[in-house]
């Protein structure tokens, strides 16, 4: 499936953001965020940034940023404050979430990837890539947001940008734009954790089911890695993910390694109605459907041997869920999810699934409108900089709309 944030960039008119209820918020959400900030005139430089995002016809870039702040701040301070300035993002960041988190308590944090195709080479982790959701090739950035969402509102409040072997492996390119000496090398199942793990747990935040869309990551990897943290899991899987069916009641094929397609193809006859909250006239609505199997990953012990508890669920290490989804008289499975949380009702799983297309709306909605995806510098300290201050530009629109 295709979200917002893996589509590339279509240009266009994009209208300002201004409202006097932004303007309120603007300035409570200022006051909290760049408290870590210890000068002045970075305060300064961060809310006429932060107004630029939000005003600034068309693309974000520190340039047009400029130009509508007139003589207010120069194109030459605005990048020095961006791309070559030492202050740190993190705090800002995790400001963010905590205040996101008292306003609008998030359901779930969806970790979501995000594609920025570029025209040249030398901005920071630009790599061709084969993307098989948009089934080409492109020379694009690749990164992934932890968002805070609600089925009313979300927004991104964390960022971590994939870097390819060849820049991490290349001092030249590293020095060029200033990568850290303690950023390594590490897979896009590696990013999704470490950007899980950030948010979730170093910044002490609720704790509340991370939803993901595996895609190209590697859905064992993250499975063990995040479960044995205890994060509650639901993950998008592929249909060829093979699984250890652990549930007698597909006869035959416990302990079996099935591809998830296959399990889920054989437990058609298990579909129960769910209900959901699907958009459209009444009359047109289609009944969602949903099955559960329990599975294990091929890496870790089979649970197969687990013992039934009282409520009727079950316990043991390496248990896990595949949760079948589709709707009356359509194609089936439609969506396959894995989860660890194995005690709760599909229908709650369901609704923890459609999250990830409420962060898909205001990805186009929003953020994208804000310019996440603007930003023309090519250090690795000025991108994540910018996309700091637009995802507190996109809490903004989103709290005031």
């Amino acid at each position: 499936m295709t979200n917002s944030s893996t589509r590339p960039i279509v240009r266009g008119a994009r209208a300002p953001f201004h409202s006097s209820s932004h303007d309120v918020l603007f300035t409570e959400l200022c006051s909290i965020l760049f408290t870590s900030l210890s000068r002045s005139d970075q305060c300064r430089k961060g809310m006429q940034y932060l107004r630029g995002l939000l005003e600034t016809q068309g693309r974000k870039s520190i340039r047009n940023i400029a130009a509508l702040l007139g003589e207010q701040a120069s194109e030459q301070n605005l990048h020095h404050f961006i791309c070559d300035s030492t202050w740190d993002w993190t705090p800002i960041r995790r400001a963010l979430a905590t205040y996101w988190v008292g306003i609008s308590p998030p359901q779930a944090w969806v970790v979501q990837p995000m594609i920025i195709p570029k025209t040249g080479q030398h901005s920071v982790g630009v790599d061709k890539h084969f993307f098989p959701t948009l089934g080409q090739v492109l020379n694009a950035q690749r990164a992934i947001g932890v968002w805070a969402v609600s089925e009313e509102m979300s927004t991104p409040v964390n960022w971590r940008l994939h870097l390819p072997r060849a820049w991490i492996k290349d001092d030249l390119r590293r020095s060029q734009v200033s990568i850290p000496d303690g950023v390594d090398v590490e897979t896009l199942s590696e990013c999704m954790i470490e950007a899980s793990l950030e948010t979730t747990r170093r910044w002490e935040l609720p704790v509340r089911p991370v939803v993901l869309d595996i895609g190209e990551a590697n859905a064992i990897t993250i499975f063990e890695k995040l479960g044995a943290t205890g994060t509650p899991l639901l993950a998008r899987v592929g249909g060829d993910l093979r699984l250890a069916v652990a549930d007698s009641i597909l006869p035959g094929c416990g302990g079996k390694l099935l591809p998830a397609y296959q399990i889920m193809s054989l437990a058609k006859d298990m579909r129960r109605p769910v209900l959901g909250k699907d958009s459209g006239p009444e009359p047109a609505r289609r009944l969602n459907l949903a099955a559960t199997v329990r599975v294990g990953l091929p890496s870790l012990p089979s649970p197969s041997s687990v013992q039934a508890t009282e409520a009727g669920h079950t316990a043991g290490r390496g248990e896990l869920l595949l949760l079948g989804v589709g709707k009356d008289g359509g194609r089936w499975p439609a969506e396959l999810w894995l989860t660890n949380l194995t005690t709760t009702p599909p229908a709650s799983l369901l609704r923890l699934s459609k999250l990830t297309a409420k962060v898909d709306r205001d990805f186009t909605e929003i953020a994208d409108q804000v310019g996440i995806r603007d930003f023309t510098g090519r250090s690795f300290g000025g991108w994540h900089r910018h996309v700091t201050l637009a995802s507190a530009a996109h809490a903004v629109v989103a709290l005031a709309n």
